[in-house]
């Protein structure tokens, strides 16, 4: 199996595990992440996803041997993106944990991410640039949004890497930590999230998300029907009551 789907509580950590190619992603690769991240969606015990790869590097992209041979990806406007779950878009936060190259495809993987935690020694860029291969797994599109257009298109159009230093500091990932501790850091982060009601959690995420799409006052109103959805649902009331006895103070 090239994907590993493992579960600690409500936290589950998605690996792809081909480590002598540095975790290139070939067809069934990307099948398996993709199935990965339904069975995530779908599973109600589960509130949050890490996605990572196995040994020193997150995911150095496609498979350029696959689609050399022509056994290249499935490509298709609907369904899929050629890397998997990069079209999906689902009700629960995914974490990224970046050791080593996370570049072409695989920095779109990461993009597709919540927040992204990387080692100090991470590198990301566009490689693909290199190749003439495209950006066909919303590179594009999340890139600019992320990071700004002059930014994005400055990795965009020269390929260069960028070290997790400056990817920090122009917003390309979130947490930088000491070399081999991304994964140790991003479950971290993850079991302090999945401690908290979901409801609310899931809802400013969602409006966070949809808000791109719709005008000012569209986002307003967007926001107050999720924020109502979590109040309606008691859910808001009893963390209220919990909190006046003394539960959650001091960020736990």
């Amino acid at each position: 199996m090239s994907v590993r789907y493992d579960v600690d509580g409500a936290v589950v950590t998605v690996t792809i595990d081909r480590p002598d190619v540095r975790n290139a992603v070939d067809v069934a690769t990307a099948i398996g992440l993709a199935e990965s991240f339904r069975r995530f969606e779908s599973d109600a015990a589960l509130s949050i996803a890490i996605l990572t790869g196995a040994g020193e590097h997150f995911c150095a992209g496609f498979d350029l041997k696959a689609l050399a041979g022509g056994t290249g990806n499935r490509l298709s406007e609907a369904g899929d993106g050629p890397m998997g779950p990069t079209r999906m878009v689902l009700s629960k936060p995914v974490l990224a944990a970046i050791e080593g190259y996370a570049v072409a495809g695989g920095m779109e993987l990461a993009l597709w991410c919540d927040l992204r935690v990387a080692s100090s020694t991470a590198i990301l860029g566009v490689f693909n640039r290199r190749f003439g291969v495209p950006l066909i797994d919303l590179g594009t599109v999340r890139l600019p949004r992320m990071i700004g257009q002059g930014r994005a298109l400055d990795l965009i159009l020269t390929g260069r890497e960028v070290a997790a230093g400056e990817a920090l500091r122009i917003g390309l990932v979130e947490r930088v930590v000491e070399p081999g501790q991304a994964l140790t850091q991003a479950r971290l982060i993850a079991e302090r999230i999945a401690k908290f009601p979901q409801g609310a959690v899931r809802a400013d995420r969602q409006s966070v998300l949809n808000q791109w799409s719709l005008s000012f006052e569209q986002a307003v109103k967007a926001e107050y029907r999720g924020g109502l959805d979590v109040i309606s649902s008691g859910e808001a009331r009893e963390g209220a009551r919990r909190f006046t006895e003394g539960a959650g103070r001091h960020g736990g």
